[in-house]
Formats: C-alpha cells, structure tokens, sequence
C-alpha cells in the first residue's frame, strides 16, 4: 500500500516535472481572476453609473437600455458558453488564449458587480448628491468625486466575494486551450491514470487560495471598520 503510494505520488508530481504544470495552472488560475476582477469592476461601476443617473437624465436613456440587456444577457447565459462563443467565433484569429478567457471572464463579472454598485450607489444618502450640487460641482463630478468613493467603500467586501467566486469559476476555463489548476489536473490524470493525488490537489489548491483571499478581504474589512470610526 505504502509503496504503491509513493509510486501514484511520483507519476503525479516527480515524473517529468509534472508538479511545475500544477505551478503553471495555479499562475494562470489567479492571473485570470485577478484581472478579469478588475475589468468587471471598472464595467461594472460604469454601468451602474449609467443606469443610475439614467433615472434623472433622459439622455442616458438608450445607454440604459443597452446595459439592461447587457446585464440581462451575460447573468442569463452561462459563462463556459460565453468563454467559447468569444473564442471560437469573436476572437477565432487571436492565439492568446489567457487573454481571451480574461476578457470573457471580465464581462462576465462586470454584469454582477454592476447590481452590486447600483445597490451600493443606491444605498448612500439622497442628501450626498443634494450636498454636492449646493456645492458648486456638476451631477457627474458629484457622482465621481463623493457618492462613488463612499459606495466603493460600502461594496468591498461584496467585491471581495465576487473575486472568490470568480476564482472558482475559472475551473471551466480547460473548455479552450488554458492551462488553469482544473486542466493541469486533467492533463495529469489522463498520464497517470490515477485521479487520487491530481483530484485532490487540484481540490486543495482552489481551497488555498480562497482562504488566503479571505484572510486579505477580513484585514481590508478591519482597515475599513478603523478608518470609520477614526
């Protein structure tokens, strides 16, 4: 038993250096969550923006329009579905695959965190923008200058969630040539014909990294909470 244990142990990580394509797949897991977080967010905010000032400018209304159905759209259909239609058919002609499942991962994002902002936006008081206009700035300066600031310190932690979240979807990511963490332990299994030891550590690394990103959204939360009452 023993032995067959450091046999299976081997084939999955010694053997050909096939621990380094584990290495590769959790590198390439958090590259693309990591930044497919940061176009959702800047989306995100820009649609939640646009649909919020659209309830007081008719002009927005067309805009508003197109970002319902963009939200409508993306939260409607699944996003392995999303990840193969941009490329297989959008982005046929560009080789680099990561990139291609950041910018799918990206939109797809951008439609949850922009009913996250909308409800942060919504939840900071009428009076900030009253406040803002008495001032002197105009509604957009109001919004980017005092009611955005104070909603983007109310979301962190739902941001934060948001990134986790988008951390284990990129798991379907193998549907196109990537190398995240679940493909690498595709890849290892189908050579070693043991699902033991690349299963589980592919289960493990997920694991890891979720509760490191938990540990860095409670320090934030606890920054934040101080900030307050300081």
């Amino acid at each position: 038993m023993y032995e067959k244990f450091l046999i299976n142990f081997n084939k999955t990580f010694i053997h050909e250096g096939r621990y380094k394509l584990f290495l590769t797949g959790i590198k390439n897991t958090v590259i693309i969550a990591f930044f497919a977080t940061l176009i959702g967010i800047a989306i995100g905010l820009l649609v939640a923006v646009i649909r919020y000032s659209a309830k007081n400018n008719k002009k927005l209304y067309i805009l508003d329009k197109i970002c319902s159905l963009y939200v409508t759209i993306i939260r409607g259909t699944p996003v392995v579905v999303q990840l193969m239609i941009l490329y297989y058919t959008v982005f046929s002609n560009m080789d680099n695959s990561v990139l291609i499942a950041i910018i799918t991962f990206g939109i797809n994002s951008g439609a949850y965190v922009a009913e996250i902002a909308r409800a942060g936006i919504d939840s900071i008081d009428k009076g900030q923008m009253e406040a803002g206009l008495s001032l002197g700035l105009n509604s957009n300066k109001t919004m980017f200058l005092i009611i955005l600031p104070q909603a983007i310190k109310n979301i962190l932690p739902a941001l934060g969630n948001e990134f986790i979240a988008l951390l284990k979807e990129t798991s379907v990511v193998g549907f196109v040539p990537v190398i995240d963490l679940t493909n690498a332990g595709n890849i290892i299994r189908s050579r070693t014909f043991d699902p033991f030891f690349s299963l589980y550590t592919v289960a493990i690394g997920y694991l890891i990294m979720v509760l490191g990103m938990g540990v860095i959204q409670k320090k934030l939360e606890r920054r934040l909470s101080q900030s307050d009452r300081n």
